[in-house]
C-alpha cells in the first residue's frame, strides 16, 4: 500500500511540473482555437504558443537535477 501512495505522489509531481512548463502553452493553443472557432483570427495567440514553447524548452535545457545537486553543494 505504501508504494501505491509513493507511485501516486510521484506522478502528481511529475503532473505539476509539466503543467508549471508547459500550462502557458496549453492556454494559447486554446484561446487560438476558440478565436478560430468563432471565426476570428487566433494567429496572436498560436504566436503567444509558440513563444511559451520555447522559453519552457530553454527552462528545461537550463534545469536539471544536475543544476539542483550542484545548487545544494554550493550551499545555495
Amino acid at each position: 500500500m505504501v508504494e501505491y501512495v509513493i507511485v501516486v505522489a510521484l506522478v502528481a509531481v511529475a503532473a505539476i511540473a509539466v503543467y508549471q512548463l508547459f500550462g502557458q502553452v496549453i492556454r494559447s493553443q486554446t484561446a487560438a482555437m476558440a478565436r478560430e472557432i468563432a471565426g476570428e483570427d487566433g494567429s496572436e495567440q498560436s504566436r503567444a504558443a509558440q513563444m511559451a514553447a520555447e522559453s519552457a524548452a530553454a527552462q528545461t535545457a537550463a534545469k536539471s537535477l544536475k543544476a539542483f545537486t550542484g545548487n545544494a553543494a554550493a550551499g545555495q
